[in-house]
């Protein structure tokens, strides 16, 4: 007897299988689409390896010995095991219970990540969202072992390997409050934005420049920037209560109360924003589903 499993192949289980439904090697020949004398063989080696003769003949085909009834049961029930397993998963979000771990930076957590909730809970109700800072250092391994399965990111600052989706294009606009004085003026002129007291926003804090900067250098140009905050989500405040003015990603100035877009007056370069995920989770329903329903709740804002 050979009671190692690395030796059983599972083939030999559906031939066991069949055999005991059909009691007749031809017939099980016929239901395996295989020929009598592969049967025949696989039962010889059936019996080596379960130590039994595990039929017998008889009066009409064969006859099951007591080890092999007492196989039918376990062996039926790990075939369809298998069977299941080898099916793909159903996925149905109204009852799906999961968590997702979400890399988001300042700027995609309202512009991507506040809509794609609101959708979320009510198509997928019972699925949770960890939302997590994103860390260009750690992003990689925290892909790889699991830490984080969604990121938004940029395709510039996607690390190597993975797979990503597009989202969007983003433009810059400028923002100010409804009541600040320079909207008596329909156009905002280049003269009028480089002589404004500007605000800024500064993700790892205390930097008085950025990419409008930049853009004004190119045409020897220059702004006054007098404050600079970390976060995006408390500019809107200081904006409408200030005679600040600011240059933001459009999609956040369309979500704010009480402030005025105004077209910016020169070229500033725009950015794509993505979402990229591991191949670990690339072809689960799950996550497959979710991932559609981010890409096209962005398509619906544009």
């Amino acid at each position: 007897m050979n009671s190692d499993v690395r030796h059983l192949d599972l083939n030999l289980l559906k031939a066991l299988d069949a055999l005991l439904d059909e009691r007749s090697v031809t017939r099980a020949a016929e239901r395996l689409s295989l020929t009598q004398p592969a049967v025949s063989g696989m039962l010889t080696r059936l019996r080596e390896s379960f130590g039994d003769p595990l039929f017998v003949r008889a009066q009409r085909g064969m006859a099951p010995t007591l080890r092999a009834e007492q196989l039918a049961g376990p062996v039926k029930q790990l075939l369809g095991s298998v069977e299941q397993m080898l099916q793909p998963q159903a996925f149905d979000p109204l009852t799906a219970t999961m968590t997702v771990a979400l890399a988001s930076t300042d700027y995609a957590l309202r512009a991507v990540v506040v809509p794609f909730l609101s959708a979320l809970r009510v198509q997928a109700p019972n699925i949770r969202i960890a939302v997590q800072p994103v860390d260009p250092q750690q992003l990689p391994g925290q892909l790889d072992s699991g830490a984080i399965d969604l990121a938004l990111v940029t395709p510039d600052s996607t690390p190597p390997g993975l797979h990503s989706a597009a989202l969007f294009d983003e433009r810059y606009v400028c923002v100010m409050g409804a009541d600040h004085p320079e909207l008596r003026h329909e156009v905002l002129t280049l003269e009028r934005f480089c002589e404004l007291d500007h605000a800024l926003v500064s993700p790892a804090g205390g930097a008085f420049v950025g990419v409008t900067d930049q853009a004004l250098a190119r045409i020897g140009r220059s702004r006054r920037v007098t404050v600079s905050v970390t976060s995006f989500l408390v500019l809107p405040e200081i904006l409408r209560t200030s005679d600040l003015i600011a240059v933001v990603p459009r999609r956040l100035a369309l979500h704010a109360d009480g402030l005025v877009l105004r077209v910016p007056p020169l070229d500033i370069p725009g950015f794509s924003k993505t979402v990229a995920w591991h191949e670990r989770t690339h072809h689960g329903p799950a996550h497959t589903w979710l991932r559609s329903l981010l890409v096209d709740t962005c398509l619906a804002l544009d």
